[in-house]
């Protein structure tokens, strides 16, 4: 099928080791992250303004999601703080969103961290994300 996406990788990053059949309650460590990372490769357009405040618009895909965000590899010269609009083509909702990181450069991409400007675990269409994506209602 041509133009089509294959499916998406999924792998849980830093599952615990000892799975337990009783859910447990949110705890949120400061020196932790806020949600379990998963690896996922999802279709997204990124709009914004580069170093130069010159507009963009590129395709790419995430490297890894969370409910708070993601790491994606990005061409356009960004900086750290400035907000960019991120599209999930698979679905095209669009979100606001802030470069949090910006990493490693790859084959003329560098890896960026980008946080949604409000909170949406959702975003990412994932069937069975982890329980720490969802704060348990008391």
């Amino acid at each position: 099928m041509a133009g089509a996406y294959p499916s998406p990788i999924v792998e849980l990053m830093g599952a615990p080791s000892t799975a337990s059949k009783e859910k447990q309650p949110l705890l949120l460590d400061p020196g932790r992250r806020r949600s379990m990372r998963v690896l996922l490769s999802v279709p997204i357009q990124v709009n914004g303004k580069d170093k130069e405040a010159q507009d963009f618009e590129e395709e790419t895909r995430t490297l890894v999601v969370n409910a708070h965000g993601a790491l994606i590899s990005l061409g356009a010269r960004v900086a750290a703080g400035q907000q960019i609009t991120v599209a999930n083509k698979s679905t095209r909702k669009t979100l606001d969103c802030r470069i949090v990181h910006l990493g490693t450069a790859s084959a003329g991409k560098i890896q960026t961290g980008i946080e949604f400007v409000m909170p949406c675990p959702s975003f990412w269409q994932i069937d069975f994300p982890p329980d720490d994506w969802v704060v348990p209602e008391d």
